[in-house]
């Protein structure tokens, strides 16, 4: 595959904040495949890489192709530290979501989006994917444009229902304002009045052209969800991702009541399994995920009217991934050794959706671990807007301290199991905060189910493997470095 227009048999997983990183994706999508940078707080992750020194010069290599040099240039005056941080500094804050973002947020979001995928699509013709949660919207819309201006081809957003993004992503190409309704609880009949909104002209001094506006899949849990995006006269996604319960990540919930097992996991029954029959009859490409990374799991989904699989967790593990190094290695030993459990926390995420956690000593998983660190909400992507009594928004999260969500409004019950998800998986990306008294964040795993099977099939005896090995195996059983 040469060009953007064909259909991959393989989606590499858009994954964490940073696992899947500019050099994953690069990687997958010079092998044919479709390589997907994740999206998810990627201004966080450019302003730490800035703060570490940018030691091989790759983000400022990008930083100076972006089309506003003004806006570049005070990106690096605030950001860049020439020689790094000294040891035991913490980084510097980084603005968190806001409705009413200020410039300085909106422009590090758009210059962050940028950057991952002009590194991502440098150097090859391959086509580049971009993967957003529809449950972070506040900075979806600079992100979209971020991305746009470095020619991204694909666009793919799940946990939730996306149906605003093909429209959005129209007028984005035309550089024109556009806004998407912001979910607000407490709103109490006001819910209209709520909506986040961006301005391409009042941020960036960019281009005048039309951009080339990317293909839109939307990750869904079911044909029923599937259906629904397509409903109505507007613009609709360009295909669905599949993703079944055992993905890593975020997972759709359970339909209907929620029940647990005695393991305390989300029970999925009759009702969430997907009717390809369904899938088929709405007549756009469709790719299967969670659990598909195996040879007989791509002939299976080609077989079923598929285009092909979205894999993960076999990716997350390869020595491309953003992962920090030494956290991959004990994964991935782990998953070898048959040691390795990921399980199904129905609590753990703030957004409520189910989250799978990879069980590994050192990370949030290990009670010990957990007591240790202090709740903290200092990141902000998972906060829910809420409407105070004199109309205006506040923003609160089940994961920071319980006494100031309940002072917020919340419910103390809702607090109970959760955990910061933004500072564990920047962490777990090998760009933890550093508290005071030397304490640092720490990782938060996540990987599928599949992970030991993974672990199996290309890394037997944990040994490290590349993204061409993931790819050699699934389309001709048999990774590259064995064959």
């Amino acid at each position: 595959m040469t060009h953007a227009a064909a259909l991959p048999r393989i989606i590499q997983g858009g994954m964490g904040v940073r696992v899947s990183s500019w050099r994953l994706a690069s990687a997958v999508s010079r092998l044919g495949q479709l390589g997907v940078v994740s999206g998810t707080a990627l201004a966080v992750v450019l302003a730490r890489g800035l703060q570490d020194g940018d030691r091989d010069g790759h983000l400022r290599r990008a930083l100076a192709a972006f089309a506003d040099r003004a806006v570049a240039t005070r990106i690096l005056d605030r950001w860049f530290r020439p020689e790094g941080r000294p040891p035991g500094t913490p980084y510097r804050a980084v603005p968190v979501p806001r409705a009413r973002a200020g410039r300085q947020f909106l422009e590090l979001v758009v210059v962050a989006c940028f950057v991952e995928v002009f590194l991502a699509k440098e150097r090859h013709d391959g086509p580049v994917g971009i993967n957003l949660l529809e449950k972070i919207r506040i900075p979806t819309l600079p992100s979209l444009y971020g991305a746009m201006l470095a020619g991204v081809d694909w666009v793919l957003m799940g946990a939730g229902i996306p149906r605003r993004i093909p429209a959005a992503l129209r007028t984005l190409a035309e550089h024109r304002p556009v806004s998407l309704t912001l979910d607000v609880e407490d709103a109490d009949g006001h819910e209209d009045e709520y909506e986040v909104s961006f301005d391409p002209h009042a941020v960036i001094d960019g281009p005048e052209a039309p951009l080339r506006v990317p293909r839109f899949l939307a990750v869904v849990g079911s044909h029923v969800l599937a259906a629904h995006l397509l409903r109505g006269d507007g613009e609709h996604p360009a295909g669905f991702v599949v993703e079944h319960p055992i993905a890593g990540g975020h997972n759709a919930p359970p339909r209907g009541p929620l029940r647990l097992s005695d393991e305390g996991e989300p029970v999925y029954g009759p009702r969430d399994e997907v009717d390809l029959d369904r899938l088929r009859a709405l007549g756009l490409p469709f790719w299967l995920a969670g659990g598909q990374g195996h040879p007989d799991r791509l002939r299976d989904a080609l077989a079923a009217g598929a285009a092909g699989v979205q894999v993960g967790t076999a990716f997350a593990l390869c020595e491309e991934s953003g992962m920090e190094p030494d956290l991959r290695r004990r994964a991935r030993e782990a998953a070898a050794a048959g040691q390795l459990e990921v399980r199904t926390e129905p609590l753990a995420s703030p957004t409520g959706y189910p989250f799978k956690v990879a069980q590994l000593p050192g990370t949030v998983a290990e009670p010990k671990t957990l007591g240790a660190r202090p709740r903290r909400c200092d990141l902000g992507y998972l906060t829910t807007a809420y409407r105070r009594a004199d109309g205006t928004l506040g923003y609160r999260c089940p994961a920071e301290p319980v006494e100031d969500y309940v002072a917020k409004g919340g419910r103390v019950e809702d607090t109970e199991g959760r955990l910061c998800l933004c500072n564990g998986l920047t962490a777990a990306a090998g760009a933890p905060q550093r508290r005071r008294h030397g304490a640092v964040e720490p990782p938060l795993l996540t990987l599928g189910d599949d992970a030991i099977a993974v672990a199996a099939a290309l890394a037997p005896d944990g040994r490290p493997y590349r993204a061409a090995d993931v790819v050699a195996y699934l389309l001709g059983g048999t990774p590259a470095a064995a064959g």
